[in-house]
């Protein structure tokens, strides 16, 4: 390889970790945002152990990302043929591993839906508290997607202050009305017809993911694309390294 070539795969490597090391970022962001948002719909599943490691998981990928983001940097400017052949080993890690989680999820999904199935339940079973952020969580979530209860608004039958009631309560951010009278807690209904939404919040929370899968996916995809040219970059620089006893110095 000419020594163009090789300096175009240097500066070429040390851009690609520069922006492996930025994805490092944005995963740990994100995992962090999970386990300690109190204000988005996903703390109605802060319950799930399976949540928190997940986001403990997205955490600890991201802070590897980065560091070996930061290690790949430092092979490609100082030509470091120990720390490009780390670098590449790690890549080759971390894609198998997501390949692996992939495929794991993919297969387990039934296993997913039953999970979040259970968390559900156990918050309506226990709504409401004292305007938790569960509790407010799960109110936006009926509110803005329309739904009542997970699989419908028969769901609503095991909470225990519907079930206690010398009224008819029904939740009020089931309400299918243009305008409620409160967007949280318990309303007063006329007869035993709820005039409550009739979808359930499984299939409204399925058709949000279906319509963004192809921004996770694209993600994803672009994530792999940017680990797959940093190995390739990495194992060319590598071997091409005449002199890694020490680091070269440049003016």
């Amino acid at each position: 390889m000419g020594k163009g070539c090789m300096t175009a795969t240097k500066y070429f490597l040390f851009l690609f970790n520069l922006i492996f090391f930025l994805c490092g970022g944005v995963i740990m962001g994100f995992g962090l945002w999970l386990l300690l948002d109190n204000q988005s719909f996903i703390v109605v599943l802060h319950d799930s152990a399976a949540v928190k490691a997940a986001c403990y998981i997205l955490i600890a990928v991201g802070s590897f990302s980065m560091l070996m983001g930061f290690l790949g940097c430092l092979g490609a400017i100082y030509e470091l043929r120990c720390l490009l052949g780390l670098y590449f080993a790690c890549l080759l890690l971390i894609l198998i591993a997501q390949v692996v989680a992939g495929t794991l999820i993919y297969f387990q999904k039934d296993a997913l839906n039953e999970e979040m199935s259970k968390v559900v339940t156990k918050v309506l079973e226990d709504y409401p508290g004292s305007s938790s952020p569960t509790q407010q969580a799960w109110d936006f979530i009926q509110r803005n997607m329309a739904c009542c209860g997970w699989t419908g608004h028969q769901d609503w039958s095991r909470n225990p202050v519907v079930v206690n009631s010398s009224q008819l309560l029904f939740p009020c951010s089931c309400h299918n009305a243009s305008a409620n009278s409160s967007d949280s807690g318990f309303c007063k209904a006329q007869t035993s017809d709820w005039p409550v939404y009739e979808a359930g919040c499984s299939s409204s929370v399925e058709s949000w993911l279906l319509t963004n899968i192809g921004v996770v996916l694209g993600i994803c995809v672009g994530v792999a694309v940017i680990e797959l040219l940093g190995m390739i970059l990495s194992i060319c620089l590598c071997r091409n390294v005449k002199d890694y006893t020490k680091v070269p110095l440049y003016q």
